[in-house]
C-alpha cells in the first residue's frame, strides 16, 4: 500500500501551510502515514500512536528505517495537523488510500 500512496503530491499541496518559523513541524509523510490507519480503522489519537509504538509494519509505511520504541508525536500534534490540513486535506489523505 505504501507504494501506491502519492506521497510526494500530499508533501507538495501540504507545504505551503506550513511556516519556516517556529518550532519545527513534523515531517508529511509520518503525519499521513498516521492519519491513514487512523481514518482506516477508526482509531482515537491515542490508540493509533499506540499501536504505531508497537507495530514495526507502521512504522515502515511512515518512512521509518529502525524501529522506534517511543512515540513518533504527541496526540495533540495530530489534532494540529488534522487542522491545518482542513477537512478537504483530510479527504484527499483518504482518497489517496483507496
Amino acid at each position: 500500500m505504501a507504494r501506491r500512496i502519492p506521497w510526494g503530491r500530499f508533501e507538495e499541496e501540504f507545504a505551503e501551510l506550513y511556516s519556516d518559523q517556529g518550532r519545527p513541524a513534523k515531517p508529511t509523510r509520518l503525519m499521513v502515514g498516521l492519519m491513514l490507519p487512523k481514518q482506516l480503522e477508526n482509531l482515537s489519537d491515542e490508540r493509533v500512536l499506540e499501536a504505531w509504538t508497537q507495530n514495526p509494519y507502521y512504522q515502515v509505511f511512515c518512512v521509518m528505517t529502525e524501529f522506534q520504541w517511543s512515540l513518533s508525536c504527541d496526540p495533540t500534534d495530530l489534532i494540529y495537523f488534522r487542522k491545518r490540513v482542513g477537512k478537504g486535506g483530510a479527504r484527499q489523505i483518504l482518497n489517496g488510500s483507496v
